[in-house]
């Protein structure tokens, strides 16, 4: 069945925050592909979360900004950096809709040994950056440990105008308000919670990349099926539950 996205960020379900932080400059590039295809590559307890049928593969690239845990004040140094993942999107049993993450490259190699012991998210540490030059943004990625080694990204993006109603589809691949991961025999849900996306349509200028297709997915076929940027939103982190635990 498919689920029906929100249109607004939904009331903060965790009484205190176990990360902060912020994302920043994010371009999100998604193609549609079946259910079928992804199924296999998702947590025990979840499945694909779908819209008029299909679900999507994602590809973003941003920019993080002040992490820090709880109440503490951000992570200096280590706590900004340029990130880009590949992610597709899940439901579990009681509902709540979330991205799993196939991929997440970021330029710190702390950060990612650190998501790696504790979540066991599949971060990886690469050289990353983005230029800006007016409304034309470039992000490069070189992956640099684990492997494979040596993948790169490259995207070239046209900011366009804002988005007053975003579509079903754009609500649909940005209005998620957690992650699905497998950790230590368990498939875990992390809730979080930032305000609506302030969204911008946007053109893809180039896209030369390898990530998908090294996170075990299929070669994208054509273009992507949406384009969008945003300035971006804070964010917080609540603790991680059983994902077959009933929200409370």
């Amino acid at each position: 069945m498919d689920i029906k996205p929100v249109d607004i960020a939904p009331r903060q379900s965790f009484p205190w925050a176990v990360l902060r932080q912020r994302w920043e400059d994010l371009t999100f590039l998604h193609w549609a592909v079946t259910p079928e295809t992804v199924a296999p590559l998702l947590p025990v307890g979840t499945r694909p979360d779908t819209i008029d049928g299909v679900t999507y593969v994602g590809l973003i690239g941003f920019r993080m900004v002040g992490l820090g845990f709880g109440r503490g004040p951000a992570v200096p140094y280590f706590g900004t950096f340029w990130e880009t993942n590949v992610r597709l999107y899940s439901v579990d049993a009681n509902g709540r809709r979330a991205v799993v993450f196939r991929s997440l490259d970021a330029s710190r190699l702390v950060p990612v040994l650190v998501a790696q012991a504790t979540l066991r998210l599949p971060y990886l540490w690469s050289s990353m950056g983005v230029d800006r030059d007016g409304d034309r943004l470039t992000y490069r990625c070189r992956r640099r440990w684990p492997g494979p080694a040596g993948t790169t990204s490259r995207m070239v993006v046209r900011v366009g105008e804002a988005i007053a109603e975003p579509t079903p589809l754009e609500h649909f691949v940005t209005a998620r308000w957690g992650l699905h991961t497998r950790a230590y025999g368990r498939t875990l849900h992390l809730p979080n919670w930032h305000p609506r996306w302030p969204l911008h349509r946007a053109e893809l200028l180039h896209l030369d990349d390898g990530l998908v297709t090294a996170a075990g997915l299929p070669t994208p076929a054509g273009p992507p099926v949406s384009v969008l940027y945003s300035p971006g939103v804070g964010v917080r982190f609540g603790p991680p539950v059983d994902a077959d635990a009933r929200p409370a």
